[in-house]
């Protein structure tokens, strides 16, 4: 459901109708622009504050803003690969097919999507790649993932250097097994590829 959410961001920036293609880019501009550190204070810190101005009392918990900051931020990029693959395919198969009385749902879903999914399989496992990683910034927030369980360990017996080449050889080992399972998907979906090896 969320990557449905993230491919209409990118779907409605090649929209023709306005605001609607302003508004994605204002946010795709936004969350690509700004430093993922920012956000999650934003989130964390700042959506209580400005809440509490306007008379509303609440506070997120750790792990409702990890998982906030980094879905937003994650959004915004997947929405750019989405946009470029969907460009990506010749403009003449949009035409073809709607000549032959198929709708713009219908080409999109039965003709170019399927093509342009191929082409985004490459970028799209180099972002999940760098969300993975990018999980150890919500420690600064005190959320106890990964590297914050490393460091409240290197505060109880001050191995720094084993405790942290450890979580580094962990993510290693994580960033790892997903790029061969996105590179097993992608030769999935080429036949010729697949025959070949």
């Amino acid at each position: 459901m969320l990557c449905f959410g993230y491919a209409l961001i990118g779907i409605v920036r090649l929209s023709p109708t306005p605001p609607l293609p302003w508004i994605a880019r204002a946010y795709v501009d936004f969350f690509r622009g700004t430093p993922l550190l920012v956000q999650i204070f934003m989130i964390y810190f700042g959506l209580p504050a400005l809440a509490q101005n306007f008379g509303f009392i609440f506070s997120l918990n750790r792990l409702a803003a990890a998982v906030i900051a980094l879905n937003l931020n994650s959004a915004a990029y997947i929405a750019e690969i989405v946009r470029a693959g969907i460009q990506s395919i010749d403009p003449g198969q949009t035409e073809a097919s709607q000549a032959l009385g198929l709708s713009s749902v219908q080409t999109m879903r039965h003709v170019i999507f399927p093509q342009a999914l191929r082409r985004m399989l490459p970028p799209l496992g180099n972002e999940f790649i760098s969300l993975l990683k990018d999980t150890s910034l919500v420690a600064i927030i005190g959320f106890e993932e990964l590297f914050r369980k490393g460091q409240l360990i290197v505060a109880e017996n001050y191995r720094s250097f084993e405790i942290y080449a450890t979580v580094a050889l962990v993510y290693l080992f994580l960033t790892l097994l997903s790029s061969q399972a996105f590179s097993r998907f992608e030769r999935s979906l080429n036949p010729i590829n697949e025959k070949s090896n």
